[in-house]
């Protein structure tokens, strides 16, 4: 009877070993680490690196283990990687990495999901199967990850907030504009001759001189300059009395026709004894065959009476200097310097409520930026649509108005004309920005290759490599804005500093400014100071209130 016992206790205790060497061990948590964890989003995707280990005795010598990631959302959304990375034990015919029954191994894994809102709180998972022969197992699912940091994100919501690009008008009130004339005078000489006073160029500053007069509203004399000058070939002490009687001349000769004129102001007068840098510029414009040797030579002799010894030597052998270069620097130039006075804020106002077709299109552009109702000004560029059809500059502008009246498909349609007609650089900036806050990164690059120059184009560039993950790049595009994108690239760019001087630079904070200073709170441990900024935000955009829920970092933050 004992005998008979012993046998049936030892077949269970061998049914018993037999079972338990057959059947494997479950991975949990502890074997696995994430990193980042929690995870976070970049480039509009969540890429985590899964560093694991199979322990000793775990890994059956003829069994193969696969392993799936898989990112479960609060809202039960679930998307899982397309493939699975295998091990295999010893004896598997198989062609995965093998694992040590003994001892064990390690492994590394990288897995990257496409990010959406969906996912705004969630985990992640593996999905873990042991197959053995035809037998397959599924252990129950690991979670070896909580929650994303999405704030890379926010760059679209940024993007709502911001102006879109103006092409801008050129108009200015008051511009600096110049009149010049010049008179020649004969080897040796310094007196006017009446052939050079009857010259166009000298009956058009005697004009101008007029003309200031007569229209003293819209031009404005600042100075006049006189500059007389010497050829160089002379010596110099004969030069220096020449330019200076050339320069007396003119000067008398300036003063008499302001006067005439009836027009006052400063009359600034020089002279250049011998002007060097009159004969380099005019030689190397020259067709002169061996100007290069002329040139070369003169370089060679710092001493004014070898430089002008070496002219006459070199005039005797090339009649072009003698006959072309040196009588074009015996001269004296008479220089206006006044401003154009265009018409007031007021004056512009009252012409374009007149008659706006005698506003030229920079006024017209110019005056749709005194009214601050998106109406009015949409109404003002499309006057100057209708009068200048070939200024696109126009259409860009109707698109922004647009596009701040949230009426996107109609922004489109006037961007896109003024794309195909003119090429318009702040059209395809403003297109890269529509595309942007829909998500669309590789459709904003191919539209910024062609925005070359556009006004505004900074903030753009600078939206779309946060978009890419380039915030340290973003954060130079954005470099002196102070705007809530620029502050989002601080972030992002772990730069606090920066940040917390781009948020006192802010004049006019909103919900997503109160969103971003909160975080910056939390990252710089303060988050009594971020609760406060957090409910700002919340108050001032409901949009917060959930996003702040599912916000990873607003955890520990008292709402």
């Amino acid at each position: 009877m004992r005998k008979n016992l012993f046998y049936l206790l030892t077949a269970s205790v061998l049914v018993v070993t037999a079972s338990c060497s057959s059947k494997m061990g479950q991975l949990n948590a502890s074997n696995f680490d994430v990193t980042p964890n929690p995870m976070e989003t970049q480039a509009g995707q969540v890429t985590v690196t899964i560093n694991g280990k199979f322990p000793a005795k775990f890994m059956k010598k003829n069994a193969v283990v696969t392993i799936t990631p898989e990112l479960r959302g609060s809202k039960g959304m679930v998307v899982r990687a397309e493939e699975g990375t295998s091990f295999q034990g010893e004896k598997a015919r198989n062609n995965h990495q093998v694992i040590s029954y003994e001892n064990g191994g390690n492994f590394t894994m990288r897995q990257t999901f496409d990010y959406n809102e969906a996912f705004h709180r969630s985990e992640l998972y593996l999905n873990i199967v042991t197959r053995k022969g035809n037998k397959e197992t599924k252990q129950p699912l690991v979670r070896v990850a909580s929650g994303i940091i999405t704030t890379a994100e926010l760059y679209q919501k940024a993007l709502e907030n911001e102006s879109p690009c103006i092409a801008p008008d050129s108009f200015r009130r008051v511009n600096n504009r110049k009149m010049e004339a010049q008179v020649k005078f004969l080897v040796n000489q310094a007196n006017l001759r009446k052939s050079e006073l009857a010259s166009n160029s000298v009956k058009d500053f005697v004009e101008m001189l007029r003309k200031i007069n007569r229209e003293s509203e819209s031009l404005n004399l600042k100075n006049v300059e006189v500059l007389a000058y010497a050829s160089p070939e002379g010596s110099l002490a004969v030069n220096d009395r020449l330019a200076n009687r050339r320069q007396t001349v003119s000067e008398d000769y300036v003063k008499g026709q302001m006067k005439q004129a009836r027009v006052s102001g400063n009359v600034s007068a020089r002279y250049t004894a011998e002007d060097w840098e009159g004969f380099r510029k005019l030689v190397a414009a020259s067709n002169i065959q061996d100007k290069d040797v002329i040139l070369r030579v003169l370089s060679m002799y710092q001493d004014p009476e070898q430089r002008e010894q070496q002219i006459r030597n070199m005039s005797e052998g090339f009649r072009e200097l003698a006959d072309g270069i040196l009588p074009e620097l015996r001269r004296a130039r008479m220089i206006i310097n006044y401003e154009t006075v265009g018409r007031s804020d007021e004056q512009l106002k009252a012409q374009y409520a007149a008659d706006p077709k005698k506003l030229s299109a920079d006024e017209l552009l110019y005056t749709a930026t005194l009214e601050n109702d998106i109406a009015k000004r949409k109404a003002i560029y499309a006057k100057t649509a209708e009068i200048y059809p070939n200024d696109y500059r126009a259409k860009n502008n109707i698109g922004v108005m647009e596009m701040m009246s949230g009426k996107e498909l109609e922004a489109i349609d006037n961007f896109q004309e003024a794309m195909e007609r003119a090429k318009l650089p702040e059209a395809y900036a403003n297109m890269a920005m529509i595309v942007l806050q829909h998500g669309d990164i590789d459709m904003a690059e191919r539209y910024l290759a062609n925005a070359t120059g556009a006004t505004g184009m900074a903030k753009v560039l600078g939206a779309l490599n946060i978009a890419k993950g380039n915030y340290m790049l973003a954060e130079q595009n954005l470099k002196g804005e102070n705007n809530n994108l620029a502050l989002l690239s601080q972030i992002l760019n772990k730069n606090y500093s920066a940040a917390t001087q781009t948020l006192a630079e802010i004049e006019k904070p909103d919900a997503l400014t109160h969103y971003l200073n909160a975080l910056l709170m939390v990252r710089t441990g303060q988050n009594n100071k971020a609760s406060e900024y957090l409910i700002k935000a919340t108050h001032a955009d409901p949009f917060f209130a959930t996003y702040g829920d599912g916000d990873i970092e607003m955890n520990n933050v008292k709402k």
